[in-house]
């Protein structure tokens, strides 16, 4: 059954229940020597792939100010011209950066800071609004974030933002967002058939958060087209994987996490499924709360993730088999070569 749409969360906000990752637009930018784009990108094609997504119904387009240092807003604001009303835009702050020489710069969590940045963001994107403004600092300290709700709800009371929400892997973070911030609609999280969010998910159900989930693909693993041979170049994050990104190692995907893709892609795909939309189909039978945004920087991409919204969730029966295939991953014993890397490195400098 087809799945089209979702609510974000308390807001009532209505959202396409797919939206797209806008972090590989950007383009190149880096902290030091350490890349934190996706190598370069086409923006032509950027701004196409983007009014493809409008046209196929997707509505929500996931960014943050420090994607490409200011880059990715500046191409969405472009491609959004003349239909900001069809879309919904969520976008991020609290790292800083310098635009001019695309370089990472650190972190403000200051109320002040957070008043330059939504200011700076409505610029770049071209709009009076921020539907969705979600703070960056995945681990941020609980009373440091809750002391940015009082901003927060002034910039509500605004107009200036209409909802807001944590990007956080910490359930106990979210957490205390989600029970102590009145306007706060969301957790954007990691969320995958490669790795589950139980505990996240359940904080989304108690606090009525919508779950907005990032890395829905593995970072390109669950689309299929990489290999064991396969390497990515220099200029891409994943060719040369800083310690928080788990799914590729040395330029290459990580054998462990192949491994996992090999053991689900019959089930994902058996009703005739491409393995993305397979793996999209997951996480909506997973809870009625998520909306995957997958990242997309071409108009192919878009497509063929917009057809799994037309499969809709996994059926039943689907999702019990990649489930018990899952089951007898997690209790396997991994290679010793694989242990070091397992569970993941935590705690990155700068964390898209």
């Amino acid at each position: 059954m087809a799945v089209t749409t979702r609510t974000l969360g308390r807001s009532g906000i209505e959202v396409s229940a797919l939206g797209m990752g806008c972090w590989a637009i950007g383009g190149p930018w880096a902290e030091g020597a350490q890349p934190l784009g996706w190598g370069a990108v086409d923006d032509d094609e950027s701004v196409r792939a983007v009014r493809r997504a409008l046209d196929e119904g997707i509505t929500l387009f996931d960014t943050a100010d420090t994607y490409g240092a200011g880059h990715s807003e500046r191409v969405l604001g472009r491609a959004l011209a003349g239909r900001r009303d069809e879309a919904v835009i969520a976008t991020k702050w609290g790292y800083t950066f310098d635009e001019a020489s695309r370089q990472a710069t650190g972190e403000d969590a200051s109320p002040a800071y957070l008043r330059r940045a939504v200011t700076h963001s409505l610029r770049r994107l071209g709009t009076d609004w921020i539907d969705l403004y979600q703070l960056h600092l995945a681990d941020l300290p609980v009373p440091r974030a809750q002391a940015l709700i009082g901003t927060c709800e002034d910039l509500v009371a605004e107009g200036l933002i209409r909802a807001y929400g944590w990007s956080t892997d910490r359930p106990d973070r979210a957490a205390a967002f989600g029970q102590a911030a009145a306007g706060a609609t969301a957790v954007q999280h990691t969320l995958s058939v490669l790795r589950d969010a139980p505990e996240l998910l359940a904080v989304c159900d108690k606090y009525d958060l919508a779950s907005v989930n990032r890395g829905p693909l593995g970072m390109g693993l669950l689309t299929g087209k990489y290999s064991s041979g396969s390497t990515l170049p220099r200029d891409d994050v994943r060719g040369l994987a800083p310690g928080w990104l788990e799914w590729f190692r040395g330029g290459r995907p990580a054998p462990e996490w192949l491994r996992r893709v090999g053991a689900v892609r019959a089930a994902l795909t058996a009703d005739g499924r491409t393995l993305a939309q397979g793996a999209l189909g997951w996480i909506w039978a997973r809870s009625g709360r998520t909306i995957p945004i997958p990242g997309c920087r071409t108009v192919a991409q878009v497509e063929e993730n917009a057809a799994a919204l037309h499969r809709g969730p996994l059926p039943a029966d689907q999702f019990v088999e990649v489930e018990r295939q899952l089951a007898a991953l997690r209790t396997a014993a991994l290679r010793d070569a694989d242990r070091p890397h397992w569970p993941p490195p935590t705690h990155p400098t700068i964390h898209p």
